[in-house]
C-alpha cells in the first residue's frame, strides 16, 4: 500500500480492509481518504484495471464495502461512505499510473525540496525503475527529469480539452449503446464529483 493511495495510518488500515473487497469485484482501489468534520466522510475512488467505471458499479462497491466495514467495525463514530470514479483529472497514486498516462500533462508535488522546488508540471514520460519521469520546461528548454516514487506527496492529471476529448472517446468505444448517464457527469471526478449515493453508518 503506497502513501498516495492511503496517506494516514487509519487510511491504510481501512484500505487493507476494503481493497480485497474491491478487487474481488473486479475493480482497483485508486485512493482512500477519511475526511474529518462533524460527520466523517470515507471517500473511496475505484476504477476498472483498464479504466471506466459507472455510477451503478460505484453503488455495487459501496454496498459490498459497507457490509465488510459493518463486520470489521474499524470506526467508532458515525461516518458517510462515498464511492466514486477517479474522474478526468484523476489522482495518480500508483507507479503504474504514470506509465499508463504517459504523454499526458500532470502536476506532481514532492515531500522534500528537489533542486529548490516541490511542484513539477509537465508531460509524463513514463517510468524507469522506481522513478517517475516528467518532461518540464526549464530555462526555455524541455528537460525530462526522474523523481523517485517515494518522494511524491501528490500527483494528478491536469484537466485539458485534449484529455476530456480522449476520455469521451474511450467511453464511446467502451460503451457504444445509447441511454447511458451523461458522459461528463459520470467520468468527471475528484472531490467535486457526484459519487454514487452515499451510505450513512
Amino acid at each position: 500500500m503506497t502513501d498516495l493511495v492511503a496517506k494516514t495510518a487509519i487510511d491504510r488500515r481501512l484500505a487493507d480492509i476494503v481493497q480485497p473487497v474491491i478487487e474481488g469485484l473486479g475493480f482497483e482501489l485508486i485512493r482512500l481518504r477519511l475526511m474529518g468534520g462533524k460527520t466523517r466522510v470515507l471517500q473511496i475512488m475505484a476504477d476498472r484495471p483498464d479504466g471506466g467505471i459507472g455510477v451503478d458499479e460505484c453503488g455495487d462497491i459501496s454496498t459490498a464495502v459497507s457490509a465488510v466495514l459493518d463486520v470489521e467495525d474499524p470506526l467508532e463514530d458515525n461516518y458517510i461512505l462515498e464511492v466514486s470514479s477517479p474522474g478526468i483529472d484523476r489522482p495518480l497514486t500508483r507507479l503504474k499510473d504514470f506509465e499508463m498516462w504517459k504523454g499526458w500533462e500532470a502536476r506532481i508535488e514532492t515531500t522534500e525540496l528537489i533542486d529548490g522546488r516541490r511542484r513539477f508540471k509537465g508531460a509524463l514520460a513514463g517510468v524507469e525503475g522506481d522513478e517517475v519521469l516528467i518532461t518540464i520546461e526549464e530555462a526555455g528548454e524541455e528537460v525530462t527529469i526522474g523523481l523517485r516514487f517515494d518522494w511524491l506527496s501528490d500527483a494528478k492529471l491536469i484537466l485539458t480539452d485534449e484529455l476530456i476529448a480522449e476520455m469521451l472517446r474511450q467511453k464511446k468505444v467502451a460503451e457504444p449503446t445509447e441511454g447511458q448517464f451523461d458522459e461528463i457527469e459520470e467520468i468527471d471526478g475528484d472531490e467535486d464529483e457526484e459519487p454514487a449515493p452515499p451510505t450513512k453508518h
